[in-house]
């Protein structure tokens, strides 16, 4: 019998993927709340919504899962929620495909139809959306959010905070020089990145330039 539970920290529209997620991996039991500090309604999809400081005060050892997109907010509640002593969910969707050399960290969420093959490194937080592909050799960095159809060849160092829009592709290093997609990066939707990346900056277009520095 699955005894899991956890709170989807979260309410939106990716939220709701989310719980779907934990449905199919651990049950339909398993997603015992959503969790909004700002919550405006008492329910979602018949799932209790609770703030923050009630799911603290009624489920001090349930499992978190942090279903928000936007890297530089999701390290913020992961470090709040961390301070209170939870523990993370690792959730992988029993239609993601990957090999065993596949190191997956806790907080990481892989959706429907990803393929991850060999020799990858998932650290804290990642997010790989639905039918991304990631090949090789590849290290994504804690906080990171590939979104739906992004593709990442061989030899790629993604660093932290990272934000690849839809349908990105980003073209293969090589083994002595890897491509590096630099921490905070935002890569736009359906960019082709074909070089290594400055920290902090927006890329796009095909193939992808430097639009803006933050």
């Amino acid at each position: 019998m699955n005894n899991k539970k956890i709170a989807v920290y979260g309410a939106g529209g990716f939220s709701r993927e989310v719980a779907w997620l934990i449905e199919c991996a651990h049950g339909s039991e398993a997603v015992t709340c959503f969790v909004d500090d700002n919550k405006s309604q008492s329910a979602l999809k018949g799932i209790p919504v609770l703030t923050y400081d009630e799911v603290l005060e009624r489920h001090p050892d349930i499992e978190i899962a942090i279903a928000i997109g936007a890297p530089a907010t999701r390290k913020l509640v992961a470090k709040k929620c961390s301070s209170s002593g939870f523990q993370f969910a690792q959730l992988i969707d029993p239609k993601a495909s990957m090999s065993s050399s596949v190191d997956i960290s806790d907080g990481a969420i892989i959706c429907n139809g990803s393929i991850l093959t060999v020799d990858i490194n998932l650290a804290e937080h990642v997010h790989i959306n639905l039918d991304c592909t990631i090949g090789h050799d590849v290290k994504i960095g804690a906080y990171s959010t590939l979104s739906p159809g992004v593709h990442v060849s061989g030899n790629v160092h993604i660093g932290e905070e990272v934000y690849i829009g839809t349908g990105a592709t980003i073209i293969n290093g090589n083994e002595d020089e890897p491509l590096i997609i630099a921490d905070r990066t935002v890569i736009g939707a359906g960019a082709c990145v074909t070089k290594s990346t400055e920290a902090g900056c927006l890329y796009a277009g095909l193939p992808a330039v430097l639009k803006k520095r933050y």
